[in-house]
């Protein structure tokens, strides 16, 4: 019985909208460009988090970085002039152990460094970083190269004396010549420069995760080499003054295949330096929390604002429904009059209004639903006329030019059955109103309306 009904009342609602079908299509139109907004919006909210979380994992999010500490208990004394050698901080056999060792681990990356170190080239010098490393260090730390190439696995097999310099440093040193080939000396050594990078921005110190470093003013070498010419044990004289360190390494660096596994790997790794440390604490375990953070946030961020103002437009189609609803209660007075005079109930009325409204929203939804699946299809389209039409060359090469070429939409299962529902919900809300004023009528008058 009640199915019958329900069928009924589909029915005449149909045949009511279809007697007006440009004004029943036109207010169709506010609903599903609504939802096809909606879905449109998450679509492209979906792809750009995607490609900014992407962006923000490449930060190093996905990263456990190992330093290793000076015990303040062993520091020099100001003033007194002592000799010794400091033994501290990270192992080979601590590297080993760790690669070996831990799930998830795509890299493992040992960096022994020194500060401050006097490159020289003829009568010309420059103060830089020392910093030896395995070929991984260049994508790991997102470094390109100007000329030339990077340090390489035969360099560090066969322990060959070549170095890359940064931007900052060759152009000190060879300001008007091609560095490739030539010698560079420090700590008594000559090293061939095989390669030059390209100006990398200097990253910015992230909260306590991750400090600022200039990637500019370094000199690379293989980590073998290092081991082999300089050693792990380094000699300072100032001011009166002699002291030794002994390090093997300054830091390991482990790049994870999921930011998920990052605090669990951190935790694994403190255990398993606490066994082979003891209570020497001459290491500190650094995780980029603040990045994890962002890439948690990023999409969350998205969808919620580009899903409100896409919800605006649904509540802008909701508005016309009930405008025109209105219109179509004053219109049809008569009508009411007679089906309240035949026995309709006042519910009856308000059953046959609703569905009217549902028939029209329902209908637009389900158009915007097909029209939203096709916004990467769209959205390409979109951005080959762009690219080939509207913008200049410069524009495209840059920076949000390249993210706009890259970004690929993507509809979201879940967006599309959200729409669905909201633009129903929606005919439902904004229909409500003209369905009671059409129950409201007092029968009498609505049979003298004219």
């Amino acid at each position: 019985m009640l199915n019958s009904q329900l069928g009924q009342a589909i029915v005449l609602a149909v045949k009511s909208l279809m007697l007006h079908k440009l004004r029943s299509g036109l207010t169709m139109l506010g609903i599903v460009f609504g939802v096809f907004s909606v879905i449109a919006m998450m679509a492209i909210g979906e792809g750009a988090s995607t490609q900014a979380q992407q962006q923000v994992l490449q930060l190093g999010a996905t990263n456990v970085i190992i330093r290793s500490v000076k015990p303040a208990a062993e520091s020099e004394d100001e003033g007194r002039a002592r000799s010794w050698v400091q033994r501290y901080g990270l192992t080979r056999e601590d590297y080993r152990v760790l690669r070996s060792t831990l799930p998830h681990l795509l890299e493992a990356i040992p960096i022994r460094e020194l500060g401050n170190e006097e490159v020289r080239f003829k009568d010309r010098s420059v103060h830089a970083r020392i910093v030896a490393s395995t070929p991984e260090y260049m994508t790991t730390n997102h470094l390109r190269m100007l000329r030339g190439r990077f340090l390489s696995y035969e360099d560090g097999r066969t322990r060959q004396n070549v170095c890359v310099l940064a931007s900052g440093v060759a152009a000190q040193l060879f300001p008007l010549e091609d560095p490739i080939g030539r010698p560079v000396r420090f700590r008594g050594q000559f090293y061939r420069v095989i390669g030059v990078t390209q100006e990398r921005l200097p990253s910015a110190a992230i909260g306590g995760s991750l400090a600022g470093q200039d990637y500019n003013f370094d000199v690379y070498v293989p980590i073998e080499t290092f081991y082999a010419r300089i050693g792990d044990n380094i000699f300072q004289v100032s001011s009166g003054s002699f002291s030794g360190e002994a390090v093997q390494l300054n830091q390991i660096t482990l790049r994870l295949d999921d930011h998920k596994a990052v605090i669990p790997t951190a935790d694994a790794v403190r255990e398993t330096l606490r066994m082979r440390h003891g209570e020497k604490r001459d290491y500190a375990v650094i995780v980029p929390l603040e990045l994890l953070r962002q890439a948690e946030q990023l999409r969350h961020i998205f969808n919620i604002v580009l899903g409100s103002i896409a919800a605006i437009s649904l509540v802008v189609g909701g508005i016309g429904i009930m405008n025109i609803m209105l219109a179509t209660v004053t219109e049809r007075t008569r009508e009411i009059g007679i089906r309240r005079a035949l026995g309709a109930r006042r519910r009856d009325i308000i059953q046959q209004f609703l569905t009217e409204t549902v028939v029209m929203s329902g209908t637009g939804g389900a158009i915007g639903v097909v029209m939203g699946l096709l916004t990467p299809v769209t959205f390409r389209g979109l951005r080959w006329l762009l690219v080939n039409f509207v913008l200049d060359a410069s524009a495209v090469k840059s920076d949000i030019g390249r993210m706009f070429a890259e970004m690929q939409p993507t509809v979201p299962l879940w967006s599309l059955v959200l729409a669905f529902t909201i633009s129903v919900a929606v005919g439902i809300v904004f229909g409500i109103y003209p369905a009671k004023s059409a129950a409201e009528l007092d029968p009498i008058e609505a049979l003298r309306h004219e």
